[in-house]
């Protein structure tokens, strides 16, 4: 075999740049960039030295033959005629891995197939031996590459992928590979700040990846150092000789750089869950004395010890992937700038997100970025240097100046306050405000609107004893919220944008929204929900979503209810009926009520409230009809007063009660599994109504009420029944901007 060997070092897409540096200064010939690849020459000395110390490939292949193939047999010629006696034993295992397509071979499994029947053919023996299939420990990895009509054989020197190094047992949700993270590592600049002494900071470390591989460049130590197993350690043609050497000069010189004062690294992690798998990892390793790893939020991590160290913060925020991610990730954006500026002036810093517009909010001008991919996702690297002229907040604030804006926030909230929520447990004092990127000028806007709107509203609310109440509903059509106060609580439902207005746009309008919100109402912006509320399908909509289980008291008049703001995409409460509920209060002394399509039964317990003489509340959900129970109890209903799970309309048909008040707020559509057939609002509204009629007590009133935007009441119910809208007087000031939330009727019987 020639001594000289042409050598392809796969990569993730979008590192072949850095990857070609890497191989050249390795030792790499004649080297040039593919897609996910470099290609080059070299001895074997040095493929076996980038196998060691190369950070950033994944696959090292030795080229053993280049032949054109024209069909499925041509192809199988070509593998049979490689002696395959100089590179494994009869008896030995193999795996085959194929890729590419053309010349009649379009599927990869049976390109695989007959890749490996050549050799099996090839090294068969009169007794039956041969080489049998080990896909995951084989003594040889074969690849074969098809590129139009042309068939590349290799041989795989590194076995497993190179960027399992082996440290990392244990990983959280979402990690780093560890050769991507070095290459971030790289691209920002560690290497030079190592060299000078610096520092390394993770304020989300997760499982330490970036610790790990930082502390190793650092130290001099080759990333596959520890490896046991190779692609070439039952190769033929592989030379223990040259190999041993290296590994001995290798391990001389992490040796050499261990030994060195170890440069300060620190990770910080706020799951706690994630610390003992992050120190696990470092263990393993061997960096236990070069890296710290503390559990703390973006805020509180401290990245320098003095004064005159330096350095670098890197880190991989979180992806959004949950309902309402958007917005804890704002501020996790932006705590971490506030604390870039507070803490690590003069420091470099390097944030690799999959959601470059949030690293707009940091507050700092990034001075380059690079595009990266993460398996599939694209993702930017940005790099900024932590001083005052990148700060898009203009001069760093002295705690003097941030001391009198607190002072100045306090006098403007007590100007136009939240009203605070009456829970089962005190409320903490808010925190001081925290120093906050400078909104756009949307966002300032919104901003304005929001405290305009805040002025007028809590007034009226005071004054009515009202505690929840919506404060924004798609004001300025661009910022399409509908934002609601419980308490000191804010619960922001994103409507979701026309397909007419970009995406991109829409987002960056959410995100100005997002930074406004916590400033113009004076809230912390852990007491800042989101949703997305797009049109939903049957029951969608009242299907669970999380599973925090925070329930929270809140007061409407003399009545106390719960509401939960994480869990579903309703919170329990609709604000727009409490004009309705309090009229059903002040009507029920005396009779019996029925609920219908009761949700979580607020209209009842305002009726028992009000004297009912009874309650029926009729709900196909067992969750809501729960929290129905949990909201009579809690004002000291429990007798006469009944719940009832089924399908309203079959429920109707067979109940033979008498009502003398009966409320409906049936949904616009329905289709659950529970109940027969389909319920559609506008086809179905009228036998709905003639069997609720059927249940009216003499001189008994009905109210019916919906808020599908479309909705026309059928002219014939007017011929048997008195109809009277009553929507104007259903609406309170918070809901007179949006007149089409609902529309309701009176009906009762003629004669």
């Amino acid at each position: 075999m020639s001594d000289r060997y042409e050598l392809f070092l796969t990569c993730p897409k979008g590192l072949e740049g850095l990857l070609l540096e890497e191989a050249a200064t390795l030792g790499l010939e004649e080297a040039r960039e593919h897609t996910s690849a470099v290609r080059g020459f070299a001895h074997m000395e040095t493929a076996y030295r980038l196998c060691l110390w190369s950070r950033l490939a994944n696959r090292v292949l030795l080229v053993l033959k280049r032949f054109p193939v024209k069909d499925a047999e041509s192809m199988y010629e070509g593998v049979l005629e490689v002696d395959w006696y100089e590179h494994m034993e009869p008896n030995g295992s193999l795996a085959v891995e194929f890729s590419g397509n053309g010349s009649g071979i379009d599927n990869t499994h049976f390109g695989a197939l007959k890749v490996k029947d050549a050799i099996v053919d090839k090294l068969r023996q009169k007794d039956g031996t041969r080489p049998s299939v080990d896909k995951l420990n084989p003594d040889l990895r074969i690849h074969l590459r098809l590129d139009r009509g042309e068939a590349i054989l290799s041989l795989d020197l590194s076995g497993h992928s190179l960027h399992q190094r082996g440290y990392r047992l244990q990983q959280g949700a979402a990690p780093l590979k560890e050769n991507l993270a070095a290459a971030v590592l790289i691209r920002a600049g560690w290497p030079r700040i190592a060299a000078e002494g610096g520092a390394l900071a993770d304020p989300m470390c997760g499982v330490g990846t970036f610790l790990v591989e930082a502390a190793m460049m650092a130290a001099d130590v080759a990333p596959n150092l520890t490896r046991e197993q190779w692609g070439f350690s039952q190769w033929l043609g592989h030379v223990p000789a040259i190999w041993k050497k290296l590994q001995a000069e290798a391990q001389e010189r992490a040796d050499i750089g261990m030994a060195k004062p170890p440069l300060w690294i620190r990770g910080y992690e706020a799951d706690p869950r994630l610390i003992q798998p992050a120190k696990n990892n470092i263990d393993r390793a061997g960096m236990s004395h070069w890296i710290k790893v503390y559990q703390g939020e973006v805020a509180t991590f401290e990245p320098r010890p003095d004064q005159n160290q330096k350095g670098l913060v890197i880190c991989n925020p979180p992806y959004g992937e949950r309902l309402g991610d958007e917005a804890s990730l704002l501020y996790l954006y932006q705590n971490l700038g506030e604390r870039l500026r507070q803490a690590c002036m003069g420091w470099e810093a390097a944030v690799f997100t999959g959601a470059p517009d949030l690293g707009k909010r940091m507050g700092i001008r990034s001075h380059k970025q690079y595009a990266f991919w993460n398996g599939a996702l694209p993702c930017k690297l940005l790099l900024i240097k932590v001083q005052p002229e990148q700060f898009v907040t203009g001069e760093r604030r002295t705690p003097e100046q941030r001391e009198r804006e607190r002072e100045q926030n306090e006098l403007d909230a007590s100007a136009a306050p939240v009203v605070a929520a009456k829970s089962a447990k005190s409320a903490a004092p808010a925190p001081a405000p925290v120093e906050q990127a400078r909104l756009s000028e949307g966002g300032q806007m919104f901003a304005n609107r929001l405290q305009k709107n805040l002025k007028q509203l809590s007034k009226w609310a005071r004054k009515e004893g009202i505690q929840c109440y919506r404060l924004y509903d798609a004001d300025m059509p661009e910022y399409a919220l509908a934002i609601d106060l419980y308490g000191d609580w804010v619960h922001v439902q994103e409507y979701a944008a026309p397909r007419s207005i970009d995406p991109e746009k829409a987002q960056a309008r959410l995100f100005d929204a997002l930074a406004a919100i916590p400033q113009a109402l004076n809230v912390d912006k852990s007491k800042v929900v989101i949703k997305r509320r797009e049109r939903q399908s049957g029951a969608k909509q009242y299907q669970r979503q999380s599973a925090q289980g925070q329930f929270m008291e809140v007061s409407e008049g003399d009545v106390k209810l719960l509401v939960n703001l994480t869990d579903y995409l309703d919170t329990g409460l609709f604000l727009d009926h409490r004009p309705l509920r309090l009229r059903i209060q002040r009507e029920a002394a005396g009779k019996r009520f029925l609920n219908l399509y009761c949700y979580t039964a607020t209209a009842s317990v305002h009726a028992a409230k009000g004297g009912a003489r009874s309650t029926t509340s009729v709900d196909l959900s067992k969750t809501y009809l729960d929290w129905a129970r949990r909201n009579l109890s809690l004002n000291g209903f429990s007798d006469k007063n009944k719940l009832e799970q089924g399908d309203v309309m079959a429920w109707l048909e067979e109940d033979r009660n008498e009502y003398e008040l009966i409320f409906i707020d049936p949904p616009t559509f329905s289709n659950s599994k529970r109940m027969e057939g389909i319920f559609d609002i506008q086809r179905d509204h009228v036998a709905l109504l003639d069997l609720a009629m059927a249940r009216l007590a003499s001189g008994g009133v009905l109210y019916f009420s919906n808020n599908f935007r479309k909705f026309i009441l059928d002219e014939t119910l007017s011929a048997r029944y008195n109809v009277e809208e009553i929507t104007a007087s259903t609406l309170d000031p918070d809901f007179a901007r949006n007149s089409k939330i609902h529309r309701a009727w009176r009906i009762t019987a003629r004669g």
